[in-house]
């Protein structure tokens, strides 16, 4: 049986197998089996199951049938949702207007900088360039493809922010 503690720190708490399960579940981009998680987790296949499957009734993991395998996956429409609306909790509206206009800013200034359209276009150019310049240019190439993937999220938080915040909160 594999040891409950962190062998890095012996001083770190130790996760039951079903937090071992639910953390390394919510992890899951790639969809993979009951057996791999429990691999990853040093569980049982059955374990990593249970926990797996109550992760899917929790609308947390997405659950599929693929050639005769069940694969588990991060439910990216709910991680979407949530993430939403820990942006309308977390910052007002004004901030979220600042957020979406900073990094269309910033996108529009790589595009005008390299004279490309996409993050692809500038990684097709790291051959033209020096070593730094290479490099500098994935590094951009990588948070603008981070702030692509953020644009639509930060949009849907501020297009609906009033919808959202007036039904946040506990019923009085």
């Amino acid at each position: 049986m594999p040891n409950e503690t962190d062998a890095a720190d012996s001083n770190a708490p130790s996760m039951t197998r079903g937090e071992r399960v639910r953390a390394a579940a919510r992890t899951l981009r790639t969809p993979r089996t009951a057996s791999w998680v429990a691999e990853e987790t040093e569980t049982t296949t059955k374990t990593a199951q249970k926990y797996l499957d109550q992760l899917v009734e929790d609308n947390v993991l997405q659950k599929t049938d693929r050639g005769g395998q069940t694969l588990y996956c991060v439910d990216q429409l709910m991680a979407t949702y949530r993430e939403v609306a820990a942006l309308q909790r977390e910052h007002d509206r004004e901030k979220l207007a600042d957020a979406l206009e900073s990094m269309r800013a910033q996108i529009a200034e790589w595009e005008a900088e390299y004279d490309v359209e996409s993050p692809s276009e500038l990684l097709a150019s790291v051959s033209d360039v020096a070593p730094d310049e290479a490099e500098r240019r994935r590094a951009i190439a990588s948070e603008w493809d981070h702030l692509a993937d953020r644009l639509p999220v930060v949009k849907a938080a501020l297009k609906e922010y009033d919808w959202a915040t007036d039904r946040d909160g506990v019923p009085v």
